[in-house]
């Protein structure tokens, strides 16, 4: 049975593209703005409607005729419980039922290479299913980035990915990706439970393509950290970290697979 959190939805314009942006935000201030704002000047409206799934802020940062000026399509807005996976889920229900055939997202931090969002419509254009951003490729840029975070991706998070998918990825924390509808409404994916509340569904879509052998690709992304400031997360470097091991595990011995696989 599928679980879809509560949410408002609030559109500002009709569905205009083959494809969506999807980019969960909650309290991001002034961030999700400069983000938009890069989106603005690179026309990344052109190619994908822009959708924010908020996590009910209340930062005021999502104002929705100032969302409008800066060409959001529709804003989605979680009324339940959950966090991060309790609004993919949102909004990955939502956009299908729209009928987008892809899906990409982003975080709303601005760290992330907006300006590449074509890249990832390309990938789907050409029938991949899905396709993870990287900045540790060919051609990515990894500017500023934390210490503990390179080592953390690199040396643990990457490789328990990988053995989970029985193929090698690189930036694997990275949510900059895109996911066609045919992933998304595979009948041994299942994506739409209440398991996947937090992190869960991150980890768990960046494994189970390969697992049923969909089409799979890295392409490369820029993600620039600020520097000199406090590094934007939602991640506590304890209790945050802890729990991502656990997800990471419970992964890697099929956990989150659907029932009786």
């Amino acid at each position: 049975m599928e679980s879809i959190p509560k949410f408002e939805i609030h559109e500002l314009s009709k569905k205009k593209k083959k494809y969506c942006l999807c980019i969960p935000v909650i309290n991001e201030g002034k961030r999700i703005e400069k983000e938009l704002l890069r989106a603005q000047k690179n026309n990344i409206s052109d190619c994908v409607d822009i959708i924010i799934c908020d996590g009910d802020s209340t930062d005021d940062s999502l104002e929705l005729k100032k969302m409008k000026k800066l060409n959001v399509n529709t804003v989605l807005i979680k009324k339940d419980i959950g966090k991060q996976g309790a609004q993919l889920r949102m909004g990955f229900h939502w956009a299908l039922e729209r009928g987008y055939e892809g899906i990409i997202t982003i975080d709303g931090n601005n760290k992330d290479s907006i300006e590449d969002v074509p890249k990832f419509v390309n990938k789907l254009e050409e029938g991949y299913d899905f396709v993870q951003g990287s900045r540790f490729i060919k051609g990515g840029k990894a500017i500023n980035t934390p210490l503990i975070r390179y080592l953390s991706v690199r040396l643990i998070h990457a490789p328990i990915i990988s053995l989970t998918a029985k193929k090698w990825y690189t930036d694997t924390t990275n949510a900059y990706r895109a996911y066609s509808k045919k992933y998304l409404t595979h009948p041994e994916v299942l994506p739409f439970r209440d398991v996947f509340m937090g992190y869960e569904l991150l980890a768990y879509l960046s494994v189970r393509a390969d697992q049923l052998n969909l089409k799979t690709i890295e392409i490369p992304v820029k993600r620039e950290y600020p520097k000199n400031q406090k590094t934007p997360t939602k991640i506590s470097f304890l209790k945050g970290n802890s729990n991502l091991l656990k997800i990471l595990f419970k992964n890697l011995f099929k956990a989150y697979n659907p029932k009786g696989e």
